[in-house]
């Protein structure tokens, strides 16, 4: 496996060098020390994997990842200090297409050899996805089943709306819709309740080895993260510990794009903060139909104007628009 290394810090260079060192199969094709040498080099010589840091002088890894998707499409890992407090900015490096993240691996000790197994680790994940075509396939944007899921994000004001958007799903609606939304655990079985109230469609809690079914309304009811484990199942994770968000729309909607095989609509909904804007851009950018509620509707504009401000939803509309455009995009 040919592996280009992005990184402006010589020690974590040299650390990442000695990392690889483990692997005869693993090849340095090259080292950028910047983001801008990064897309150069992947433009002459793209590697299988690109492990790309996220501070740099002149392009960022954020802006690096992104334009090396769009101009020279590879496998990017991100490999940076600390990804917890690095949060944000690796959400953002997953929205431009990075497919997952792991702390810069220790030059020396017992560290080392703890994030050196690490990072080869990561390595070896992505590499099974290569050979079974996962990355080509989201690039491409091209979906492997006929099945099909809505997946919705909201936070404050959030109740409401999604009592107003499944309650206008027809009860024929044939998609699985999975939805997270911010609440803390101790309410989530009790707002499942209600909404079940509220929709002609069954709405439950999600639990941990779940299958998204047609018809059927999840939510997502832990202060850990709900995600796709693999393509058909659904999980919950600590991870990101760090994320102020709990449950996280922005690991949801990426687990959509990194596991879901067949097709999708993303909506987020009215919320305080950006949780879920870059998700909703990744799911944009993996070719699924993306909506925001608008301002007009929405009881606290934030979520959704952070999508838009990425050019991450593909319409923006009124709330009481948002069931009919869901239904249209699976037409």
């Amino acid at each position: 496996m040919k592996i280009g290394i992005v990184n402006d810090v010589p020690l974590a260079v040299e650390a990442l060098r000695r990392a690889l060192a483990a692997r005869p199969d693993f090849e340095i094709a090259w080292v950028a020390h910047d983001g801008q040498q990064a897309i150069d080099y992947c433009a002459a010589h793209t590697p299988d994997v690109v492990l790309m840091d996220l501070v740099m002088p002149n392009v960022d890894g954020v802006q690096a990842s992104r334009t090396i998707m769009a101009r020279s499409p590879c496998a990017i890992l991100v490999v940076t200090v600390d990804i917890g407090a690095n949060a944000w900015r690796v959400y953002e490096a997953m929205g431009a297409g990075a497919l997952d993240a792991v702390d810069t691996p220790a030059l020396a000790g017992a560290d080392a050899r703890r994030g050196a197994a690490a990072l080869i680790a990561k390595i070896d994940q992505i590499g099974a996805r290569l050979a079974s075509s996962s990355v080509t396939a989201s690039v491409a944007g091209t979906f492997k089943s006929s099945a099909r899921l809505v997946a919705i994000g909201a936070s404050a004001g959030g109740p409401a709306a999604l009592a107003a958007l499944l309650g206008a799903l027809p009860r024929d609606f044939a998609a699985a819709t999975v939805i997270v939304q911010h609440v803390d655990r101790a309410f989530a079985e009790g707002m499942a309740q209600w909404l079940h109230a509220q929709s002609a469609l069954p709405v439950r809690v999600a639990r941990e080895g779940d299958k998204p079914a047609p018809g059927e309304v999840l939510l997502a009811a832990t202060n850990d993260h709900l995600h796709f484990v693999d393509a058909a199942r659904l999980g919950y994770t600590a991870h990101p510990e760090q994320l102020p968000y709990r449950p996280s729309v922005d690991v949801f909607f990426q687990s959509v794009t990194e596991h879901w095989t067949g097709r999708a609509v993303g909506v987020l909904l009215t919320g305080m903060g950006r949780d879920g804007a870059i998700g909703l851009k990744a799911m944009r950018a993996k070719g699924y139909h993306t909506i925001a509620q608008d301002e007009a509707t929405s009881a606290v504009y934030g979520m959704p104007k952070a999508a838009a401000a990425l050019n991450a939803a593909v319409s923006i509309l009124p709330l009481p628009r948002i069931a009919d455009a869901i239904v249209n995009a699976f037409d």
